[in-house]
C-alpha cells in the first residue's frame, strides 16, 4: 500500500467512524432535546453558550449559528467568566454548557452562577452521572462512541456530535419561529449570502434614471434616449409609467429599413418580461440568463405594468449575484 493509499484509508476510517456516531446520536436523542428547545423558547433573554478547549471552539460556532437564525446568543469563555464575564449571564438568559466529560474544572463557576441566580442550564456531555449533567435543568447525553483517533485521546467524534447537536437545536428553533430567507438576509447583508438574498429592489435603478418614452414617440427621439441612458433598451409607456413594450437592439435590427420613419410603439416588443421589486436578484439573473437578455424592467406588483425601476445584469454582477 502506497503512502497515498494509507492516507486515504485513514481519512475514510475517520469519516465513517464519525458518521456512525452521528447515526447513533440521531437514534438516541430523547426528551432532553425537546426540553432544551422549550427552555430556550421560554427564555426572554439570550442563549449563553460556554465550553472549554475543543468544546469551546464548537460552542462559538453554535452561538454564531443560533444568532444568525433568529435565536439571540453569544459565547462566554468559562475561564474569563470566572474573572468578571459572569456579569454577561443574567436572569432571563438560558445557559448551554458543553463538556465531553462533564467534569471540566473551568466550568464550575459558570455552573454555580446559573444555580445561584435561577438561570436555566442545558448541559451537554457524554456521561449522565457527571457534575454538569447532574446540575443541569435539562441534560443531553452524547452517546458512547469511540473517538475517531483510535486512542480515545483526541476530541474528534465527540466534537462532531456536539457540533451536529448545535445545528439541530438551531434548525429546530428556526423552523418553530418560521424563520424566512428575508429574516436570514437581515443578519447576512454582506458576502456571498447577502448577495444571494439581495432583492431586486435593493439593486435596481430608480424611475428617474430609466430610459422611457411615450407611445407615438418618433424613433429618432427614442434612439436619443436609448443612447443617453446607456442601458441598451428603451421602455415604451402608455401614460406616464405604464409599460407597454420595450425596444431592444434586436428590434432595431429587425426594423432597420425605414427605422427613422417609425414610432417607438411600431418597433417595440409588446408586453416584455418584467419582475417585481420583492423578487430575489438571483431569480432575476436566472430569468435574464434563460432569455438571453441584459436587463429587466421592475414593475409595481399591485399595478402589474407600472414601472418603478430597472435592473441590469451588470448591477447584479457588481453585487456578487452570479
Amino acid at each position: 500500500m502506497t503512502g497515498s493509499d494509507k492516507f486515504l484509508a485513514t481519512a475514510r476510517r475517520v469519516i465513517r467512524a464519525e458518521a456512525e456516531a452521528l447515526e447513533l446520536l440521531a437514534e438516541e436523542l430523547d426528551g432532553g432535546f425537546a426540553g432544551a428547545i422549550e427552555l430556550i423558547l421560554k427564555a426572554p433573554g439570550r442563549v449563553i453558550v460556554s465550553g472549554m478547549g475543543k468544546s469551546g471552539h464548537v460552542g462559538r460556532k453554535i452561538a454564531a449559528t443560533l444568532a444568525s437564525t433568529g435565536t439571540p446568543a453569544h459565547f462566554v469563555h468559562p475561564a474569563e467568566a470566572s474573572h468578571g464575564d459572569l456579569g454577561m449571564v443574567t436572569e432571563g438568559d438560558v445557559a448551554l454548557v458543553l463538556s465531553n466529560s462533564g467534569e471540566t474544572a473551568e466550568l464550575a463557576d459558570i455552573i454555580a452562577h446559573t444555580r445561584r441566580f435561577g438561570i436555566p442550564l442545558i448541559g451537554v456531555a457524554s456521561r449522565p452521572e457527571s457534575t454538569l449533567l447532574r446540575q443541569s435543568d435539562v441534560a443531553i447525553t452524547l452517546p458512547a462512541a469511540p473517538e475517531a483517533c483510535g486512542s480515545g485521546i483526541v476530541p474528534t467524534t465527540s466534537t462532531t456530535m456536539t457540533l451536529a447537536l448545535g445545528d439541530a437545536l438551531a434548525i429546530a428553533l428556526m423552523e418553530h419561529r418560521a424563520f424566512t430567507p428575508e429574516h436570514f438576509r437581515q443578519f447576512h447583508p454582506g458576502g456571498k449570502l447577502g448577495a444571494r438574498l439581495a432583492k431586486v429592489g435593493d439593486l435596481m435603478h430608480p424611475l428617474a434614471e430609466l430610459p422611457l418614452v411615450a407611445a407615438g414617440t418618433p424613433m429618432s427621439d427614442a434612439l436619443l434616449v436609448m443612447s443617453q441612458k446607456g442601458f441598451g433598451v428603451v421602455g415604451v409607456t402608455e401614460g406616464d409609467t405604464y409599460l407597454k413594450g420595450i425596444v431592444t437592439d434586436g428590434d432595431l435590427r429587425r426594423h432597420m429599413d425605414g427605422l427613422l420613419g417609425l414610432t417607438a410603439d411600431q418597433v417595440m416588443t409588446p408586453d416584455p418580461r418584467t419582475i417585481g421589486p420583492e423578487a430575489l436578484a438571483e431569480q432575476a439573473v436566472a430569468v435574464m440568463n434563460t432569455r438571453k437578455i441584459t436587463c429587466l424592467f421592475v414593475v409595481d406588483p399591485a399595478e402589474s405594468r407600472r414601472v418603478v425601476g430597472l435592473l441590469h445584469i451588470h448591477d447584479c454582477l457588481r453585487a456578487g449575484v452570479v
